[in-house]
């Protein structure tokens, strides 16, 4: 990797504009001045990066305070020297990396980020603080944050990633205060390419680019892990399934994969807080008073165990979103198949199942299959239990096929 910025994926214009950004930075701290020194330059103290899913919103964030405290004297960020290194890696001590474990980023976190950036770097050139899912702060910590980046510390920097400029995403008071870089959905080829230097052989690499769309990390786990073929696989099946009497149990056996990969993943995690948490607690002391110390630590393990349930929600949600988004992508490639416009199929391996789809049912239904995806996407979002909205979506989508069947 010859710079950090490499790690864009089809987002040109951006880097360039980052790259200017890095270089003001540089003149700043060479003449040992703060972030009151950085403006009218191509450098600010607060940036928002807003995109579609996969655009590199992170990536974007993590490459600029990358470059912000690269030790290299030419070019900053570099991508080998040991500051690169370790904010790519997450361990450098002046930057801290935000994202929420579970449905939310709460106050007393914010706060705590907020206080520790205020002080002086202890090792790089800036204090800086990535929030990568800004959308998810609650109101009282968007508050806590928009104090520091109202009135920034001499040396934060702050960088927010959330999916769009909407009020409901990010507070329009504080996206007011940053500088917005939106991202585009990268290219099949960009991607493709990407892939390809990763060792994914070309056939491959251009298959899950392709279907991934325009998600980078997805088009990477596509290509590389079965399981993910398999739940593409089934999601997509569910369409199917709208055409008869199986869709309900499809729903459910989606659902139950979701909720089992996601016991799956975070069960490794969860097992090391937990014993982690007990060792500092004094589990295993053998020392006068030990178990009088356990009995009053079940407060602190029962907020572990919430923050842990919590995040498990997360993941099944974040599961089923992925599923639901295919899922809208083949009737979407179906809905265009049937009225013969010429543009890009989402799911380019699966047009025989969205010619068929085509010819069985109208235009209209299959645009209400889409509406009732997305709508189930919506209820998820907002708290409804995920079994009440995919039942829901099945017989809105069943219904949409039965009433408008060709």
């Amino acid at each position: 990797m010859s710079s950090v910025f490499d790690r864009l994926v089809g987002q040109e214009a951006v880097v360039v504009g980052l790259r200017a950004a890095a270089d003001a930075a540089r003149e700043v701290v060479a003449s040992g001045g703060t972030v009151a020194d950085l403006a009218g330059s191509s450098m600010t103290h607060a940036w928002l990066f807003t995109g579609p899913p996969g655009s590199g919103r992170s990536v974007a964030a993590r490459a600029l305070a990358a470059a912000l405290q690269c030790d290299d004297p030419g070019e900053p960020g570099c991508g080998r020297c040991r500051a690169c290194t370790t904010v790519l890696a997450g361990t450098h001590a002046d930057v801290r990396s935000i994202a929420p474990d579970g449905l939310s980023i709460a106050v007393k976190q914010m706060r705590e980020v907020v206080a520790d950036a205020s002080r002086r770097p202890s090792v790089g050139h800036w204090q800086i603080v990535l929030i990568e899912d800004a959308d998810r702060l609650t109101e009282q910590a968007g508050n806590a944050l928009l104090k520091m980046v109202e009135e920034p510390p001499a040396q934060t920097i702050v960088l927010l990633c959330a999916p769009t400029v909407d009020p409901e995403d990010i507070s329009v008071t504080l996206k007011s205060r940053c500088r917005h870089v939106p991202l585009v959905t990268p290219s099949a080829p960009a991607i493709a390419a990407v892939l390809e230097k990763d060792g994914i052989d070309a056939e491959r690499a251009a298959w899950a680019a392709g279907v991934s769309g325009g998600h980078v990390g997805r088009a990477k786990r596509l290509a590389t892990d079965p399981e993910a073929q398999k739940q593409r696989k089934q999601a997509l099946g569910l369409a199917r399934a709208a055409t008869s009497e199986g869709v309900y149990g499809v729903v459910e056996q989606l659902l139950r994969d979701a909720e089992s990969a996601a016991k799956e993943l975070n069960a490794d995690l969860n097992e090391r807080e937990t014993e982690d948490l007990k060792t500092a607690l004094g589990a295993g002391g053998v020392g006068r008073g030990t178990a009088g110390v356990m009995r009053g630590s079940a407060g602190q393990l029962k907020d572990l165990e919430k923050r842990q349930k919590a995040r498990g929600t997360r993941a099944v949600r974040d599961a089923l979103d992925r599923a639901l988004i295919d899922l809208a992508a083949l009737f979407r490639d179906a809905l265009v198949q049937g009225t013969g416009a010429q543009v890009i199929l989402m799911h380019p391996d699966e047009a025989e199942q969205t010619r068929r789809l085509a010819g069985f049912a109208r235009p209209e239904g299959l645009l209400r299959c889409v509406e009732s995806v997305l709508e189930c996407r919506e209820a998820i979002d907002l708290n409804v239990k995920p079994v009440v909205a995919l039942d829901a979506m099945a017989a809105g989508v069943s219904s949409a096929l039965r009433d408008h069947r060709r």
